[in-house]
């Protein structure tokens, strides 16, 4: 067996992400300035790895984000497969106090196991989850062994819970900031286990 040693990274600061606004799959925007640094100070830590191939999102933000590498040569998807989650009805809103409210009760939905529970016109966790294991089934199979892939905040919570064997109810176990790295390496067993955890010390110098 060809063991996977996978380099998953979220994508750089957007000026939503920087506003506090809800984004998802539907609003696609590009990383500001702020994020082109963090996806540079990214490049000039990770350029030296054999990256055999990498994978992106349907969303700009993603591929942005990798752009330096993507410059490199290293052969590319674009999978929809991997996209973030769909919130519905929230996406383009500013976090107000009473989105706020509604959208703690449903993280402790999920929380609770309520995993088909969703925000109105959005998708669930169940949903994502379906799409987003047949994205890891693709980087698995796929050619080459070291592997980056450049996602978004929920749903590499939702890719890292399945890849890991993590009941969903549990994702939020992996926290994530902008261009942070989760390292994982295939055991020979096929498991997978993780060497960095939302590792930003290629971000240090920014501040």
């Amino acid at each position: 067996m060809n063991r996977k040693k996978i380099y998953l990274v979220r994508h750089g600061q957007t000026d939503y992400n920087l506003k506090g606004v809800v984004q998802g799959s539907g609003i696609d925007a590009p990383i500001n300035a702020n994020g082109r640094k963090q996806a540079d100070a990214f490049f000039e830590a990770y350029k030296s790895i054999p990256f055999d191939h990498s994978y992106y999102t349907g969303l700009q933000r993603t591929k942005q984000s990798i752009q330096s590498f993507l410059d490199l040569g290293i052969p590319a998807v674009s999978t929809t497969d991997l996209n973030e989650i769909s919130w519905g009805d929230y996406e383009g809103l500013p976090m107000s106090h009473e989105e706020n409210q509604y959208y703690q009760h449903m993280l402790e939905q999920w929380k609770l196991g309520n995993l088909d529970y969703c925000i109105a016109g959005g998708e669930s966790p169940n949903i994502v989850a379906k799409r987003m294991q047949r994205g890891i089934d693709a980087i698995i199979s796929g050619p080459g062994n070291t592997i980056l892939v450049c996602m978004h905040g929920r749903a590499m919570r939702i890719f890292l819970s399945l890849i890991m064997k993590q009941d969903l109810c549990h994702m939020d176990m992996f926290e994530h900031k902008n261009l942070c790295l989760y390292l994982l390496e295939q055991k020979e067993d096929g498991a997978f286990e993780l060497l960095k955890r939302n590792d930003t010390e290629h971000l240090k110098e920014l501040g």
